[in-house]
């Protein structure tokens, strides 16, 4: 569901000592940071569940009437961009406030934005999906950060430490889509996206209620070379946050006055070329500035080839917030055993597999021991699942052509087949990132990981704006045959990419 900068795994200056585990063997801090990501997800993906069906729906059901290929578009910018403003939020962090209070502002941001969406008008929609990137960018990169920093260098508990966290992470992913949907689809979308608001209050309320537990863990930020440097680091801020600010002020107020006709379609394809130019100049960069030793070259390749299958890998997995969740509202039967259900609580299906099958998967990599697959290999058994996913989709979507209901296990298979993906490619992409990335740029290195992520969830929202160009049956068989395929050359390659990498494994 979510990766963890490798800043978190790599923190020194531990805030808790050996002897602090009051939290099931475990620094007591770490139930704070618990809580408080468990909260923001509850947020995050609550909303997430209702976005794209609150805008397709009918205005005379309270939604805003869109049709799918714009509602596509916006659903594709507002998740990249969450992702993307991970970057900025972390730098933020590092020279400027500290984690600690970058986490506090991230989080009111959030709620704010929730609420503003709760209000029911197109002004505060936008609104709201503004603040809350800005607020995820700044709260999501450094609570893992925290979780690190609770551990002195050594400690044997912090892989521990992180699975448990991961696991806070969905079960407020699996609660969410549960509570939200409902409100949301059953009573009224404003409510639905109140209670993902009242879900980060009650965060934000804990985590500063608990913030003496986390000891000195981000308080302030990494030390500036020299008081000129620090200066520098708040004007920089000041001239980017002030100068983002009035241009976007600017821009709002033009949209809405009329003098900019531009659409919401128009906007995202500005974004997705910036996206690009971003991501070619930055591996441009990456490649040919820097002063690499011939061993360094090689893994910078592996972790281009890793990119470039995240960013597939999450443009797949990601509809499911999009071209899936419309599927479960139009296609598929809610209803099991008599009972109906909002066609949203299809969301919670991949948090309670990661749940059920994390413990599962990380027992078979230890048991295979020197037989375990190697990380290429891993990839290449992610995007194949992704892919197998959506060809279990096809034969669905044929039988759903005339407007027959199909069983909800359909869906549910898929998620279940996109859950083990992930389970083979997310965390192994993480952990091969720490360990490709040269010492010196390692931190950027997460950047990457970011970037991928924020390329494939744009891409897929874009994939969900030819639900409705497209039959069914042959999109889900696109979709299906480029992960499959891909995942094929990626096994393919693996011998190739094994050498590259060296001595990493």
């Amino acid at each position: 569901m979510s990766s963890m900068p490798a800043r978190a795994l790599e923190a020194e200056g531990a805030a808790t000592s050996l002897d602090d585990r009051a939290f099931f063997g475990h620094p007591r801090g770490l139930s704070t940071l618990f809580f408080t990501e468990m909260w923001e997800r509850f947020s995050y993906y609550g909303m997430r569940a209702i976005l794209i069906l609150f805008m397709i729906a009918p205005v005379s059901a309270g939604g805003l009437g869109f049709d799918v290929g714009v509602a596509g578009a916006i659903y594709g910018l507002y998740t990249s961009m969450v992702y993307m403003t991970s970057l900025p939020g972390g730098w933020v962090a590092d020279r400027l406030l500290g984690q600690r209070r970058a986490v506090l502002y991230g989080g009111i941001l959030i709620a704010c934005g929730h609420f503003c969406m709760a209000i029911p008008s197109i002004s505060t929609f936008y609104l709201g999906l503004l603040i809350i990137v800005i607020g995820t960018g700044l709260l999501k990169p450094n609570i893992s950060v925290l979780v690190g920093q609770l551990y002195q260098q050594g400690d044997r508990r912090r892989d521990a430490g992180f699975s448990i966290y991961y696991m806070g992470i969905n079960t407020g992913a699996f609660l969410s889509p549960l509570v939200c949907g409902y409100l949301g689809q059953r009573v009224n979308w404003h409510m639905g996206f109140a209670a993902a608001g009242v879900g980060m209050v009650l965060g934000v309320v804990q985590y500063v209620l608990g913030a003496r537990h986390l000891g000195t863990a981000g308080l302030h930020p990494a030390p500036a070379k020299s008081a000129e440097e620090d200066a520098t680091n708040w004007r920089r801020a000041k001239i980017y946050g002030g100068g983002g600010a009035i241009a976007i002020v600017t821009f709002v107020v033009l949209l809405y006055a009329g003098v900019l006709p531009i659409t919401p379609t128009q906007i995202a394809n500005a974004a997705g070329t910036l996206l690009l130019v971003t991501t070619v100049v930055f591996f441009a960069w990456l490649f040919f500035s820097g002063d690499w030793t011939p061993a360094e070259r090689k893994r910078l390749y592996v972790i281009g080839v890793f990119f470039l299958a995240a960013a597939l890998f999450w443009s797949e997995f990601e509809q499911a917030g999009s071209t899936l969740n419309i599927f479960a509202e139009r296609s598929t039967r809610t209803s099991l055993m008599g009972a109906s259900f909002p066609s949203s609580w299809f969301q919670s299906a991949n948090a309670l597999f990661i749940i059920l099958f994390a413990p599962v998967f990380a027992w078979l990599w230890i048991t295979l021991g020197s037989r375990e697959p190697a990380s290429p290999v891993k990839f290449s058994f992610g995007l194949m699942g992704v892919g197998l996913g959506f060809l279990l989709l096809v034969p669905a979507a044929q039988a759903a052509a005339p407007g027959t209901l199909v069983s909800p296990m359909w869906l549910t298979l898929t998620y279940l087949l996109h859950t083990w993906g992930e389970l083979c490619l997310s965390p192994v992409g993480l952990s091969s990132m720490t360990k490709l990335a040269p010492a010196r740029v390692a931190g950027l290195m997460m950047g990457v990981w970011f970037l991928g992520a924020s390329v494939g969830n744009f891409i897929g929202g874009r994939l969900a704006s030819f639900y409705e160009a497209f039959p069914l049956p042959n999109l889900f068989a696109v979709v299906a045959a480029f992960g499959i395929i891909s995942g094929l050359l990626m096994l393919a390659a693996s011998p190739k990419i094994k050498a590259w990498m060296g001595e990493v494994r």
